[in-house]
């Protein structure tokens, strides 16, 4: 307890210098080393007060020359509002509005902040290309033969070893693959619940999960949370006797980006774990960090095997090749039989083509590349909101991932401002789509993982004019 006090002292002190101005953007901070000898500390608590700093993106870490001040630790804008624990509204359906988000996805004419993919030019299509000819010389059958129903065993293999940059204890024999992440929850929630049961959330939460939830015959209760931080623990105390089942994003939450600490895990894991209560694991962008080291999933604090942790590469690597996993723990059996009598068994080829991506060092070059990317994108969009937007305009601060979310004067209604904007060629998210609530139908998420040029922040500027001609 100690050493957490006096990591997070530390913090205070240098977080104060630079909301003071004592320390100004782009200075260079003292070095971890100096740090510990100026508070007589030991390393690891000079290196848990920078990891504090980084979290608030506050600073942010250079290769090869240390620490500075981030260009966003002076923000004009607030962040958005934690949402209040309130019951479903009966009635509320987005259904048609989510349907239409995605039925402009193909329309070339329109700028698409809505999306919820990487644009192609991110992308490694090339290499991927080269690697599916590569596939299917050295599959037997060309990648026409049946995999085993757990999956490809060299992707399960590479998944596993992936696992061990967050001190994941994984074995190929742990995971089982599946068609995208979304199905991978869909698997979890088919073999945790029956029609009935809930399941609790963050809020505001991604939508496929509320849309999974009702298919289902599920009830949703959504939890606070924070846009920093993710959701509020004591909240789900209040309401953990109600609850069958967990769906969580500990790191970089689609549409908030927050980030759980680990604290926070190790306490969310430790309850549930008490309750017998299963915990769904969305790490879909874990591996999209913008600083410092990968952050560790749920799954690094299961010890009862209640965590089921779900991944993919939609949001990284290839989205329409959907290859997903799950590392199911204790509930493995059950996700196994349940692929086996639904599909039988996956394709291999897309399989066998991320694997080889993996063993050989392109995914891990790849995300190297495209986390410096989205970081500088996240920068100048937030730059641009600040210049463009009205002035009340509140802005998430995502420390991964590759969406914003923006809170708009509460007289607006994003769901009618979305009509306006398709008539002028820009598409968004509108808040609405990610609750079952009305909290949010002021708010949207907007993608920056698009390439930035001159058309972009123009596009960004004409979206902020048709907010201000709103009110």
């Amino acid at each position: 307890m100690r050493r957490e006090i006096l990591y997070r002292k530390i913090a205070k002190i240098i977080e104060d210098q630079i909301l003071s101005e004592t320390l100004r953007i782009g200075d260079k901070l003292p070095s971890v080393r100096s740090i510990q000898q100026i508070y007589g500390v030991s390393l690891n608590t000079a290196i848990q007060a920078f990891a504090e700093l980084e979290s608030k993106s506050l600073i942010e870490s250079r290769p090869k020359s240390g620490y500075f001040v981030s260009k966003t630790s002076q923000r004009k804008l607030a962040l958005p509002s934690v949402s209040k624990l309130i019951s479903p509204e009966k009635g509320k359906n987005s259904e048609d509005l989510i349907s239409s988000v995605f039925d402009i996805l193909r329309d070339k004419s329109i700028r698409q902040f809505s999306l919820g993919i990487l644009d192609n030019k991110l992308l490694p299509m090339a290499k991927l290309n080269k690697g599916i000819i590569k596939a299917m010389r050295q599959l037997e059958g060309s990648g026409m033969d049946f995999e085993p129903a757990q999956g490809s065993v060299s992707l399960r293999r590479n998944i596993a070893k992936w696992s061990l940059i967050f001190d994941g204890t994984l074995t190929e024999e742990d995971i089982v693959t599946t068609t995208g992440t979304t199905n991978a929850i869909y698997q979890c929630l088919l073999a945790t619940t029956r029609p009935g049961d809930t399941i609790a959330t963050e809020s505001p939460v991604y939508f496929g999960i509320l849309q999974l939830a009702k298919s289902m015959g599920l009830n949703v209760i959504e939890l606070p949370t924070h846009p920093l931080t993710g959701i509020e623990v004591d909240a789900l105390k209040k309401v953990i006797h109600k609850i069958n089942v967990c769906c969580f994003t500990a790191n970089f939450n689609n549409p908030l980006g927050s980030l759980v600490p680990d604290e926070n895990k190790k306490e969310v894991v430790k309850l549930l774990t008490h309750h017998h209560i299963p915990l769904i694991d969305d790490d879909l962008f874990g591996n999209l960090f913008f600083s410092g080291t990968r952050p560790k999933p749920f799954k690094v604090f299961d010890e009862a095997g209640i965590v089921m942790w779900c991944g993919g590469v939609s949001k990284t690597l290839a989205p329409g090749y959907r290859v997903g996993w799950i590392a199911p723990g204790k509930f493995k059996d059950k996700i196994v039989r349940q692929k086996l009598v639904q599909t039988v068994t996956l394709p291999s080829l897309f399989q066998e083509v991320i694997a080889d991506f993996m063993e050989h060092g392109g995914y891990d070059h790849h995300l190297r590349t495209l986390r410096h990317t989205l970081h500088t994108n996240c920068l100048k969009f937030q730059q641009a909101i600040e210049d463009y937007f009205p002035e009340n305009t509140k802005i998430s601060q995502p420390q991964g991932g590759f969406f914003l979310w923006l809170e708009l004067d509460k007289r607006l209604d994003t769901a009618e401002l979305y009509q306006t904007a398709l008539r002028h060629k820009l598409s968004f998210a509108p808040g609405s789509m990610f609750s079952q609530n009305s909290n949010f139908n002021n708010c949207m998420r907007l993608n920056f993982a698009l390439p930035w040029d001159d058309s972009l922040e123009h596009d960004i500027k004409r979206l902020g004019s048709i907010v201000k001609q709103a009110l």
